[in-house]
């Protein structure tokens, strides 16, 4: 049967296109379980909707071992019936048309993909509005979700961890009463906008974003406020993520860094952003502004 084309997955993977795009020509993408969210989706109906976006031209891509997308004798995505068949049977069977795995590498948005997304952002897909959670962090995700989703973590406890060594830093280098300002504009629940609770209740996870802005851990929280303001330079506070945070080797600090910065300047106002720039190395201080 042909593969339906949906407008929320091209939304999805025009977003994380554009987000991986880091230099001319076509850059890796790594999609991850969480950007689908909620969303039911094969992997046939996965690689169908990039090789509908290549062929029609919205991406330039590239494929490993037998890429359909570019052999003359696969049907068009959407047009034949028999397209579906074709791909389903690339997966395990040793007859099927595509005898090898396919696998998607890299990609660019041509001109055309990057107006359709600027029309998808303008108006995104009602479809986004359903499922368990929204699988493109917003202001309106909840917070930890937020580090989970922009970082590509595994879980909401390796960004509840990531997020506290990146706090417990940046208090490091803060005087009380800085701590204090952010402290009183992070009291937002953060299962705000989730209906599904049960994820923070009866869990280490804090309930609030001030409550790991303040650390868990009350002698480190204690120490926090007895010690004076420390200088970190930029590599520094980098080894500390590194070391502290438990990242996984392919989780670059930098990246885990700036996915906490934007969640929490979400949650503050331009004056605390301001305040808090103003005690941060330069490179980092960098990553704190354009996050």
């Amino acid at each position: 049967m042909p593969i339906s084309i949906r407008d929320d997955v091209v939304y999805i993977m025009l977003r994380r296109i554009d987000e991986c795009d880091k230099s001319p020509g076509p850059d890796p993408v790594k999609f991850r379980e969480a950007d689908f969210a909620g969303i039911k989706l094969t992997q046939a109906d996965f690689l169908g909707h990039l090789d509908y976006l290549n062929q029609r031209q919205y991406i330039n891509a590239q494929f490993s071992g037998n890429a359909y997308g570019n052999q003359e004798d696969v049907p068009d995505a959407v047009n034949a019936e028999e397209f579906g068949l074709r791909i389903a049977n690339t997966y395990g069977a040793s007859d099927g048309p595509l005898p090898h795995l396919i696998e998607f590498e890299k990609a660019e948005l041509t001109q055309k993909g990057r107006d359709m997304l600027a029309d998808m952002i303008a108006n995104p897909p009602k479809a986004l509005e359903k499922g368990e959670t929204t699988p493109i962090a917003t202001k309106d995700t909840p917070f930890l979700e937020k580090v989970m989703i922009k970082a590509e973590l595994d879980s909401l406890y390796d960004a509840r961890d990531i997020t506290e060594v990146v706090f417990r830093t940046m208090r490091d280098m803060m005087t009380n009463e800085a701590v204090d300002h952010v402290s009183q504009e992070l009291q937002v629940p953060m299962e705000k906008g989730n209906d599904d609770k049960t994820l923070y209740a009866a869990t280490p996870l804090a309930t609030e974003v001030a409550d790991l802005w303040e650390d868990t851990n009350p002698i480190v929280h204690f120490l926090s406020r007895v010690r004076p303001p420390l200088k970190i330079k930029a590599d520094t506070f980098l080894f500390r993520i590194r070391q502290e945070g438990g990242l996984a080797p392919a989780v670059p600090p930098e990246e885990a860094v700036a996915a906490v910065f934007s969640a929490t300047k979400d949650e503050l106002s331009e004056d605390r952003i301001q305040e808090v720039a103003g005690f941060l190395p330069d490179e980092i201080r960098q990553l704190w502004e354009t996050a």
